[in-house]
């Protein structure tokens, strides 16, 4: 097994009579810098067993031609083995732990009897979320050949990116291989480091096989940063213009500060703190201001174009060191129509207290930093205009005409409500029509009570006449019978 926190080389060559040094690189943590180093070598029956360690412990076989060094402010550790022999050609094993089993990286030694040139791994340490700079030096012809940056594994060097244009997915924008200087050396700049960032590569020209066109790096990214976690965005709108604030160590002496624009592991020069602008940018970028003690410098951008959109590096030269941030630019289109719901904001209209009327709100472009930060100027756009008086008044129909065009998701709600309104009006109507059932039953029940009344009181029923009788006051007189009981006496007119 291989683990991100340890890292080496997996082939070493050495010569008869001669010596080998082997380095191993680990992550600076408290476990890892005061735990066991060893040095060991499998056998027959696959075992590892130990030639050397940090406890003290030295193979009686290795006593006096084998050391290990161990540097934990570094994060590395380094094996040196004199007067090789020819059975020293194996499998060996660097790592960390208790036991020969635990973490641990793997690497074959071959012993040959010519004495040959092998070149020591450069170490190169980055910060997290920083920047490095890998000065790969210039190696065989000063033709056009394919430069390339690739991560030593198991099974061998995985391209990250070469000048053909081709960029790692984790890789993207913040990778840049330079073009050769007049030497024929190139540099490798790779800024926001990750963790996983952390170990051995290869820079080269040519074939990606060809490891005498190459130099071996090892790159040891710190767990921990001085450096503020920024967002990696900036956006503004066509038209409109931003400024970007790029950062660099204020204790540096830097020759030269620019900003260019990345694509396909190369950045194009925009502009420089030497007086330099692109031809294409002229009139629309400069630098607007540095401040030496801040660390800072800003550049203004201005009138920008759907096709600005992409990738910026901000950069700060030192001779070859250079420290590098990127920053995505991100162009919004000038106006958003409401019909088109891929590049507009369906916005709900405020009701003002004017009937017929209506206020639109409005939408701010954002801007966010990185090593680069910006500011957005003409940054608000009104999505929808204002209304004239009585564009705002509809009927009921075309209300809900347009809530049904345009709010799709109040259908769900308003369809049960409907319903459930039809259901009570229904009802109501059911209950009042049983209630007037009801009462007229009982006025009928009370007219026939009525006239039993009448009949056992022995009354003759009094046929309806033809037309309808009127009663009037007059017509009505009152009259006490002998019993003391009060008797009606009516008198029909007609």
């Amino acid at each position: 097994p291989v683990s991100s926190a340890l890292y080496g080389s997996r082939f070493l060559t050495g010569h008869v009579g001669g010596s080998v040094t082997h380095q191993c690189f680990y992550s600076i943590t408290p476990a890892n810098k005061h735990d066991r180093k060893y040095w060991c070598k499998i056998v027959g029956n696959r075992a590892c067993f130990t030639i050397v360690s940090t406890t003290g412990y030295t193979s009686q076989n290795y006593t006096g031609r084998v050391s290990l060094v161990d540097i934990p402010q570094n994060g590395t550790f380094a094996v040196t083995m004199t007067e090789l022999k020819k059975n020293d050609t194996g499998t060996y094993r660097c790592g960390i732990g208790t036991t020969n089993r635990d973490l641990y990286v793997s690497l074959n030694l071959t012993i040959l009897a010519d004495a040959v040139a092998v070149e020591p791994i450069e170490f190169v340490r980055g910060e997290l979320r920083g920047s490095v700079t890998v000065l790969c030096p210039p190696r065989g012809a000063l033709g056009a050949e394919k430069r390339f940056w690739c991560k030593v594994g198991t099974t061998g060097c995985t391209l990250i990116a070469d000048t053909d244009g081709y960029v790692g997915k984790s890789y993207q924008g913040r990778i840049f291989i330079t073009p050769r200087e007049s030497s024929g050396a190139f540099k490798i700049l790779i800024n926001e480091l990750r963790k996983e960032d952390s170990g051995l590569y290869r820079c080269g020209t040519g074939k990606l096989d060809s490891w005498d066109s190459s130099r071996r790096v090892a790159l040891q990214v710190t767990t921990a940063s001085t450096l503020p976690v920024r967002p990696k965005f900036l956006s503004s709108t066509v038209g409109h213009s931003l400024s970007v604030k790029c950062h660099y160590d204020p204790k540096g002496n830097y020759e030269k500060k620019y900003l260019c624009r990345w694509k396909e592991a190369s950045c194009e020069l925009l502009v420089d703190s030497e007086g330099f602008v692109h031809e294409s940018y002229k009139g629309r970028i400069q630098t607007a201001s540095s401040a030496q003690e801040n660390g800072t410098y800003t550049v203004v951008m201005s009138h920008l174009r759907a096709e600005d959109a992409g990738w910026y590096w901000c950069g700060a030269k030192n001779g070859h060191t250079e420290h590098t941030s990127s920053v995505k630019l991100l162009i919004q289109k000038e106006a958003c129509s409401s019909q088109d719901p891929e590049t507009s904001t369906l916005a709900t209209p405020a009701l003002s207290s004017r009937p017929g009327t209506y206020t639109a709100p409005t939408q701010r472009s954002t801007t966010a930093l990185t090593y680069a930060t910006g500011t957005v100027t003409k940054s608000t756009s009104t999505l929808l205009p204002t209304a004239t008086p009585g564009t705002f008044v509809t009927s009921p129909g075309e209300i809900s005409q347009e809530r049904s065009s345009h709010e799709p998701g109040l259908l769900p709600v308003v369809l049960p409500v409907l319903i459930l309104l039809i259901v009570l009006t229904i009802t109501i109507l059911t209950l009042t029509k049983m209630k007037l059932q009801k009462k007229t039953g009982e006025e009928r029940s009370t007219r026939g009570n009525l006239e039993a009344a009448s009949t056992q009181a022995g009354l003759a029923p009094v046929k309806q006449q033809p037309m309808e009788e009127t009663l009037h006051p007059q017509n009505v007189q009152e009259s006490r019978t002998g019993s003391g009981k009060w008797r009606w006496v009516f008198s029909g007119t007609g």
